[in-house]
Order: C-alpha cells, then structure tokens, then sequence
C-alpha cells in the first residue's frame, strides 16, 4: 500500500488549510486529518480530493481505482 502523504499534503496545501480542504471536498476537517496522518485516502475521499483539487484518484488510491490504462505518452485528456 502506498503513502499519498505527500498528495494530500498538497491538496491541503492547494486550499491553504485542512479545514478549507474539508469544506471543499464535504467532509469533517477530522477526516482530512486522519487521512494525512495514515498516509491513506479512502476511495470516496480520494473522489472528492480529486473533484476539489484536481489530483488524480488514481493517485490518491491506487488500490481501489488501479493506475492507468493507457498507452506511455498517452493521458486521457490527450486522447
């Protein structure tokens, strides 16, 4: 399992607080905590991290969402 510490630091980061980053995304500041200090994002956090901030969910939680499909070079907003 991998540490998306740095990821959800950075969407804190993007926002300016933990707590701004919860408003945006819907949920308890105390969610936001958690996640940073485990180093693990739920799929459903990760979702709306992605919708607030724009890092992918893929990123945020590979284990549920798995990595990307695509060919090397080729994204999906390329496509």
């Amino acid at each position: 399992m991998s540490d998306v510490r740095p990821l959800i630091e950075a969407a804190i980061r993007d926002k300016g607080s933990e707590a701004k980053l919860a408003m945006a995304c819907k949920v308890s500041q105390a969610a936001i905590n958690k996640a940073k200090k485990v180093g693990r994002c739920s799929p459903r956090l990760a979702v709306k991290i992605e919708g607030a901030c724009g890092i992918s969910r893929r990123l945020l939680c590979p284990e549920f969402f798995g990595t990307s499909s695509f060919p090397a070079g080729l994204t999906e907003l390329s496509a």
